[in-house]
């Protein structure tokens, strides 16, 4: 029998990928999302890539009666955990709707999964957790720094509820993958990211800035302390994302976890400025940007990093995609968002 994975969150840019590389791996999938930042017509395409359509609900995960009759309709074998506000500068103006949504949602699968004795979970955290390092790059063992903002903060505690979690209960099996930055689009071109209003991240705003959503792009910051004055990141196809989730999974399910409580880097390890992915997008795509460098954001951090080494000894993962191929990906993705989405 197929085993069937709890995906909270699974409408969204990173869970609707990694939905197509479970179903494509085996799994059946149930998606829980309340569709505040994704849009219902991606089950379509989910559909329309694996031939599959997943189990959906549409709730709130603060609901705990909601997602209760959830773990009774369906025999869950595992969790993964995505659901979550993510927007850096809104978690700075409503540190509280963070800390409810993000914490609360946490609280309320934890509690149904000891209920219900489901004992995997895959938790979406975060490099925001390690705050501003001291040393480039991140290891795992690299030090917490104050968090940077309330979202950052969330990982944070959020993960130190899973570790309280796994020394209270050894049944309890968690693996967190710390995110760097993903980016891009599956080759299809059906799935991708999708902000809803006004980006937050970067690469939705260079697209839209490309098709003539945007007048410009803002560049915020252009005087920290790297070789061209803007910040720094280390990103990763979304794709690549997804499969180390689908490898994470098949580590919890199969015993081959060496604690109950885990965590990992899942980045490429190499760091890219601002206007690194501007260029690697004018490159691959041949299309011009207008962009402005203005003021620093609140909230966001100079520059970070990961070493994987870790993530690609223990899970025998490794990202496969390069920049120019997450350019290239997501402007295809923004190319045929009218097309799919003509209410945009």
């Amino acid at each position: 029998m197929r085993k069937k994975i709890l995906l909270t969150g699974g409408t969204g840019f990173i869970g609707s990928h990694t939905a197509v590389e479970l179903i494509n791996s085996g799994f059946e999938v149930v998606i829980v999302d309340d569709l505040s930042n994704s849009r219902i017509e991606v089950l379509d395409n989910i559909e329309q890539i694996t031939g599959k359509r997943p189990h959906f609900v549409k709730l709130d995960l603060r609901d705990f009666g909601a997602i209760q009759n959830v773990f009774q309709n369906h025999q869950i074998e595992s969790v993964i955990h995505f659901a979550a506000k993510k927007a850096v500068g809104e978690s700075v103006e409503k540190p509280g709707l963070y800390y409810d949504v993000n914490i609360n949602s946490l609280l309320n699968l934890l509690k149904l999964m000891v209920d219900f004795d489901v004992s995997g979970i895959i938790f979406s955290s975060s490099c925001t957790v390690y705050g501003q390092p001291e040393v480039l790059p991140v290891t795992e063992s690299t030090p917490f720094q104050p968090a940077e903002s309330p979202y950052g903060n969330t990982k944070q505690i959020c993960e130190e509820i899973l570790r309280d979690s796994c020394n209270a209960n050894d049944h309890l099996k968690v693996i967190s993958l710390r995110y760097f930055n993903p980016v891009g689009a599956h080759e299809s071109s059906l799935i991708g990211e999708l902000p809803i209003g006004v980006p937050d991240n970067l690469v939705p705003f260079i697209t839209q800035t490309a098709a003539g959503l945007r007048p410009e792009l803002k560049v915020f910051g252009g005087d920290y302390d790297t070789p061209d004055g803007t910040a720094i990141r280390d990103y990763i196809h979304v794709v690549d994302l997804a499969k180390a989730h689908v490898v994470a999974l098949d580590r919890s399910i199969n015993d081959l976890q060496k604690s109950n409580y885990e965590f990992f880097n899942v980045g490429t390890g190499h760091g890219s400025s601002v206007l690194d992915v501007i260029k690697s997008f004018e490159k691959s795509t041949g299309e011009k940007l207008n962009y402005n460098i203005t003021g620093r954001r609140s909230g966001d951090i100079e520059k970070i990093f990961a070493d994987t080494s870790f993530a690609n000894r223990e899970l025998g993962w490794k990202a496969e995609k390069g920049l120019d191929d997450m350019m290239a990906s997501a402007w295809e993705w923004q190319l045929q968002v009218p097309k799919l989405f003509p209410d945009i």
